[in-house]
């Protein structure tokens, strides 16, 4: 990950909805037609009720990936796991809020191994929870649905939240993600509440293929579309 920290709107595509049998082509594809970040989605089948990929994946997937390997660990307890994501080439590591005791602890613990790192947030969970963090992380993960599963509808009641967690930032060099349900219809007020980093499965990868990449780039450049008319109408 780049040191410069920046607002930008960055597009992070959740490789959850990516072809499975072609995992490495399918981050080329997405980083050729434009993405900013590659979201890698790791279930555990006990913290979230489902099951994806673990470090080997990741690892394996490291080659493919030329710009940010964003691994969102949706286990419990990550720590025992997070020396081999690191080491599988994570450039950021977000953990759950929820998913730990001791969460100063554990953002030092993946600090120390050279990560950035991100606390993620479920819909339920309060932007208060990283309030004593702020200070030593570089991102927080709203959920705008409940995590498990792709495909789910966009949560409304997170965006005073993310408008809430940006007013707690204040000028503290921390992005804001939002995972879920994000699409041309949703990005824009999510936007414009404050958050600069959106994970988009379906909404990228719908319609699209390794062999036809370029629907890909439409469909993100619908997503930045739509973040700039509402930055034009604010």
């Amino acid at each position: 990950m780049t040191a410069t920290f920046d607002r930008r709107v960055k597009i992070a595509p959740s490789i959850l909805s990516a072809d499975f049998a072609a995992l490495g082509p399918e981050c080329r594809a997405i980083e050729d037609q434009g993405c900013d970040w590659v979201h890698v989605d790791v279930m555990d089948g006990h913290f979230v009720p489902n099951l994806t990929i673990g470090p080997a994946v990741c690892a394996a997937l490291r080659p493919h990936i030329r710009t940010v390997m964003d691994v969102h660990l949706m286990i419990a307890p990550p720590e025992p796991l997070v020396d081999a994501f690191v080491d599988a080439g994570a450039d950021m590591l977000t953990v759950h809020a929820e998913a730990t005791d001791h969460l100063d602890r554990l953002v030092a613990q993946i600090r120390e191994r050279g990560a950035k790192v991100g606390v993620a947030l479920n819909p339920a969970t309060p932007e208060e929870a990283v309030r004593y963090v702020l200070d030593k992380i570089d991102m927080v993960l709203v959920m705008s649905v409940n995590p498990g599963f792709g495909g789910q509808s966009f949560l409304a009641s997170q965006v005073d939240k993310i408008a809430r967690l940006r007013a707690l930032i204040g000028d503290r060099p921390v992005h804001i993600q939002v995972d879920g349900g994000i699409s041309p219809k949703t990005a824009g007020q999510v936007v414009a509440a404050g958050a600069d980093v959106l994970v988009a499965g379906s909404a990228v990868f719908k319609g699209g293929s390794v062999d036809q990449p370029a629907v890909y780039g439409d469909n993100m450049r619908a997503i930045r579309a739509a973040c700039e008319a509402q930055a034009g109408a604010a």
